[in-house]
């Protein structure tokens, strides 16, 4: 019997392993990569690198990335190209922002925002993730309920002064086409679910699952 691929997850912001709950995995080996407390001034390429490292992942390994996991996946694609990035709803640099997000750093209003300030659902996230009621939306104010503001605040500020242009060629990618957080016309060369939001990776979970089982097996 062939052995099963071995795959690391990283998280969206200020989640957990809960996010990916939905998927079908049992084609796999997942590793859910737990995150790290930053370090003082820590950018987001360093954090990366030092996550790579602290979890001992391999420099060949399967990384599939969601938001904020995506844009760390991409760090660590292009310092290790042996390596393959799998990336949802995710960007691979601040030249695929959206105008509001590129202003947030020069004018840091966002430290103050429910994003940043809290670990509370709000109707302004629900607009943003865009989760279907019952069973979805219940998961992800769990998730919310159990994040940590601090890391939260150090993660969109890193975010925010990322200044990576450099896409690596082993990344692979799928993008809602209703994403409000990270807009799909911004994003280049990914496979697009039609009407997936920031949040198709459990409102899409079965389509996010056959693509991911696709790209690695095959």
């Amino acid at each position: 019997m062939p052995t099963k691929p071995i795959v690391y997850f990283f998280s969206g912001l200020g989640a957990n392993k809960q996010t990916f709950e939905l998927l079908t995995l049992d084609w796999c080996e997942p590793i859910f990569v737990a995150w790290e407390p930053p370090q003082p001034r820590e950018t987001l390429a360093e954090y990366a690198l030092r996550l790579h490292a602290l979890r001992q992942i391999p420099n060949d390994a399967n990384l599939v990335g969601l938001s904020f996991g995506g844009m760390l996946v991409t760090e660590i694609c292009k310092q290790y190209p042996n390596s393959k990035g799998y990336l949802i709803s995710s960007n691979t640099g601040t030249h695929e922002f959206p105008l509001w997000l590129k202003v947030g750093k020069y004018i840091p209003a966002y430290r103050w925002s429910p994003f940043a300030q809290s670990n509370r659902y709000s109707l302004l996230l629900r607009w943003f993730l865009g989760p279907k009621k019952g069973a979805v939306e219940t998961l992800l104010k769990g998730i919310i309920a159990a994040s940590n503001p601090l890391f939260t605040l150090w993660a969109i500020d890193a975010i925010m002064h990322w200044n990576n242009r450099t896409v690596p060629a082993n990344i692979e990618r799928i993008h809602g086409t209703a994403d409000k957080l990270l807009p799909a016309f911004l994003i280049k060369n990914a496979t697009l679910v039609s009407g997936g939001t920031h949040l198709m990776i459990m409102n899409n979970a079965s389509i996010i699952s056959q693509w991911l089982q696709q790209k690695i097996i095959n």
